[in-house]
């Protein structure tokens, strides 16, 4: 529990620019206009004002970056304008089918991550503590695309507002997590960008789709959308949701926006860029011997 707790507070503090400045990793950017996939679960349409990494070099930004990984991670997209500071993370994780049918309570839910909150910020320093203040969006399911959909407000003890947007397409065996780092100036540009350039996109491969579950033969998740929301297997069989809820959340890669520690990401991320393999190399000057 302390160590969940020490690396939440990491977070908020941001990571060790030493860190970052040892680190040499390249990534293999994929430029846009071309069809990409995630994982075996799902391909995206990649539009040409963006970059992705697969789920291995999305790894490499999260342990360069000082983050610990998930180990469910399937790609990440980033934008070609470097005026722009937002990145989405796909991960997908092999639950089981999970059960849309049950209703959500949006205040339970609420008062579930606040009481996690403040039982956490018992252990944080001043200047480390973090509140939950509300919904930005509440969350709500949509049948038609089996997308769940929440977004959390949370306020450092500056009443710096920052938010975590999460967004979960339901599958055949299991779930993708898609999350997107903004800034909250940026943030409802943002996410029309995620829905309209992104989610719209995205397709689930034939025989995964939600639609495509047997109940002859598919294992079906022992958990349901309020768990989901609230971190996913860890809280199914958990009894206390509060503290859980909030830890497992925060942990979560990227999760929460850090307001200082985006523009940190960046700068890391633009110096790691590479050209592609495939752009055009000028031939070189005859040297006239």
């Amino acid at each position: 529990m302390k160590r969940l707790t020490a690396m939440i507070a990491a977070l908020f503090m941001g990571w060790s620019t030493t860190a970052m400045a040892e680190t040499d990793y390249e990534y293999n950017w994929i430029e846009g206009g071309i069809i990409v996939d995630l994982g075996e679960i799902a391909s995206v349409d990649l539009d040409p004002d963006f970059l992705f990494l697969d789920g291995e070099d999305t790894k490499k930004v999260a342990l360069d970056y000082g983050e610990p990984v998930s180990g469910f991670e399937i790609g990440s997209i980033y934008p070609v304008d470097e005026e722009q500071t937002w990145a989405v993370y796909f991960d997908y994780e092999e639950t089981g089918h999970i059960k849309d049918d049950e209703k959500i309570d949006a205040k339970a839910l609420l008062e579930s991550y606040k009481a996690g909150a403040e039982e956490a910020n018992k252990d944080r320093q001043p200047g480390e503590r973090f509140y939950v203040t509300g919904w930005d969006i509440e969350p709500f399911y949509d049948e038609d695309t089996h997308n769940l959909t929440w977004s959390l407000l949370l306020e450092d003890e500056n009443k710096d507002t920052f938010l975590n947007y999460n967004t979960r397409i339901l599958t055949r065996e299991g779930n993708i997590s898609v999350i997107l780092v903004t800034e909250p100036q940026n943030r409802e540009t943002d996410k029309q960008m995620l829905q309209n350039q992104i989610l719209s996109q995205l397709e689930i491969k034939e025989g995964k789709k939600y639609t495509d579950f047997d109940k002859s033969t598919d294992k079906v998740a022992n958990y349901g959308l309020s768990a989901l929301i609230l971190g996913g297997t860890g809280l199914a069989v958990a009894k206390k949701a509060g503290l859980l809820a909030v830890i497992l959340a925060f942990a979560k890669k990227f999760g929460v926006l850090i307001i200082a520690g985006i523009a940190a990401l960046w700068s890391l991320i633009r110096k790691k860029k590479k050209k592609p393999a495939t752009e055009p190399v000028e031939p070189a000057e005859p040297s006239g011997e």
